[in-house]
């Protein structure tokens, strides 16, 4: 099975690192190279681990922040790729719950008529 692979965003700390502390900074320095996002676009792009990006704004921000990709995306391992057992569940059990469900009582040493 290959191994799944997952990434790590550094482009806040990047731009920290740059003296850019406020997203609504890279707004001009974007328009400057035809890139026209909202403020909002720029917040999530900064904030939040983007699923997909155009290589455009990609190449834009290496250039504003004079890096290059390996200092923007770190490559690392998905967390549970390593793991190959997998442990049983109860039919009906949710993920999660498991402990905090009954155990189904069972009688012992008593005749049935």
């Amino acid at each position: 099975m290959a191994a799944k692979l997952d990434y790590h965003w550094h482009l806040r700390k990047i731009m920290a690192d740059r003296g850019l502390f406020s997203t609504t900074d890279l707004i001009p320095l974007l328009d400057k190279r035809g890139i026209t996002l909202s403020s909002s676009q720029v917040y999530r792009l900064v904030v939040e681990r983007p699923e997909r990006l155009s290589l455009k704004i990609l190449m834009a921000l290496l250039d504003i922040l004079n890096c290059t990709m390996d200092d923007l995306i770190e490559p690392t391992a998905a967390a549970g790729a390593g793991t190959a057992t997998r442990t049983k569940k109860a039919v009906g059990a949710e993920a999660g719950v498991g402990d905090l469900r009954p155990k189904r009582a069972r009688i012992r040493g008593v005749e049935r008529p």
